[in-house]
């Protein structure tokens, strides 16, 4: 399938010169979008919605291509999960962006007002933060989710997939552009680099007079390198060490269903389950059921002492083994003492991204969601619902492990920013 490039691209092989031209357009697009009404870019994401579907025969044929060629290039098994689509992942991206049309518009939001002894009523106003570059490998999905949430909110978005997804990105960009252009919305207002020059990157993460904030979503080293280089605010997140913790008070039957999906339903997410701890007073319960699941399933175990003394033949697991993001089918286990010790393997080695208890007490639970630091905390569930469309937020544009503006999945809300507005009556200051 021969999906043309994005219609507002300019020459390519001058990189620095296309992405400024991306650059320049998607701003004047931002200005459009910011004061546009929220039933016009409903009605974009309906189309988008509906495009998709019509088109989704295209869209899985291009993903094949991709595919095969990341294939017969060594793309590893977990890169090959992440870029895969499926008649079911085609369908999520359209219902996604029908969820997104159905959310409240977070733009123009008014609230805290307070009269002031001058007179004024100060409160804030909701509004978009402008112009957003997302950098993300494989997963194409990202650029319907992206594309929905960055409209809803007000913003213009550049998008800079991966060279292993180009096909389908630019597929998906297409049903994309149908929607803004059947709402009467800039075209440039979604934007789909064309190049997979690596120097687009340098260039997205620098374009400080363009764009407003960047999120990439990929590898530890794709992310690392845009924190170390960029010069516009980034919201990311690093790692996805998760953990689940077996609590003495935990339901048997609740603890191995949530331990089994939230490293099995899924090896090459963020939000799987790398590590399990178990409560001491029940290892020697759960462990071999659990054993007896893993095996079947192909997961490797690698285990502390304890661990091991009740799984014999597992291998040992090493200090980096906590400290390791897999996004495979390995799991390290720990047989911890209680809560306390639970909650420090968690606050030392986990990645502030998703970390969940499995207890029928309520108090512990209770403690559990306060003291562990990370952005999603759970109680009886499996870590894998740590996403933007299971939390009700449409789809989300990444993950955020930062304490700063946004924080876990971020949706519309997390795109946007609050600003100071007064209301006078002829007001001046003595």
């Amino acid at each position: 399938m021969n999906v043309p490039a994005d219609r507002n691209a300019g020459d390519i092989t001058d990189v620095a010169g296309y992405m400024h031209g991306l650059g320049r357009a998607a701003r004047e697009a931002s200005r459009a979008l910011a004061r546009a009404d929220t039933n016009a870019k409903n009605r974009a994401l309906a189309v988008m919605a509906a495009a998709i579907r019509r088109d989704a025969a295209a869209l899985l044929q291009a993903n094949a291509e991709d595919v095969a060629a990341a294939r017969a290039a060594g793309l590893d098994d977990a890169m090959i999960d992440r870029l895969a689509m499926t008649a079911k992942s085609v369908e999520s991206m359209a219902a996604g962006l029908e969820q997104i049309a159905a959310l409240p518009d977070p733009v123009g939001e008014m609230g805290g007002f307070a009269y002031r002894p001058s007179g004024i009523q100060v409160g804030r106003m909701r509004v978009p933060l402008g112009v957003i570059g997302i950098i993300y490998e494989a997963r194409p999905n990202v650029t319907a989710d992206a594309a929905g949430l960055c409209l809803k909110s007000g913003n213009a978005c550049i998008l800079r997939g991966g060279s292993e997804a180009i096909r389908a990105n630019r597929a998906i960009a297409a049903c994309v552009r149908e929607g803004l252009r059947e709402a009467g919305l800039p075209e440039s207002a979604v934007q789909v680099v064309a190049t997979t020059d690596r120097a687009a990157v340098g260039e997205l993460i620098t374009m400080k007079q363009y764009v407003d904030v960047i999120v990439p979503r990929g590898g530890k080293s794709l992310v690392e390198r845009i924190d170390r280089e960029a010069r516009i605010p980034v919201i990311k997140h690093l790692d996805g060490i998760c953990h689940v913790f077996i609590d003495e008070g935990a339901d048997m039957d609740k603890a191995v269903r949530i331990a089994d999906n939230a490293k099995t339903q899924r090896l090459g997410t963020c939000n799987t389950m790398e590590t399990l701890l178990v409560h001491t007073a029940v290892a020697k319960f759960v462990l071999p059921l659990l054993a007896k699941v893993y095996a079947d399933k192909g997961i490797e175990l690698r285990g502390c002492e304890r661990t091991r003394a009740l799984l014999p033949g597992i291998k040992a697991a090493t200090e980096e083994d906590w400290r390791t993001e897999y996004l495979a089918a390995i799991l390290s286990i720990r047989v911890v003492e209680g809560l306390d010790a639970a909650i420090d393997h968690i606050n030392t080695y986990g990645s502030q991204h998703t970390d969940s208890i499995v207890t029928e007490d309520y108090t512990r639970a209770r403690r559990f969601l306060r003291e562990v630091d990370s952005s999603s905390v759970m109680i009886n569930a499996s870590t894998r619902f740590a996403d933007g469309f299971e939390y009700g937020l449409g789809a989300e544009i990444g993950i955020s492990t930062d304490k700063l503006h946004a924080r876990g999945p971020v949706g519309l809300e997390g795109l946007t920013t609050l600003k100071w507005i007064v209301l006078g009556d002829g007001q001046v200051r003595g």
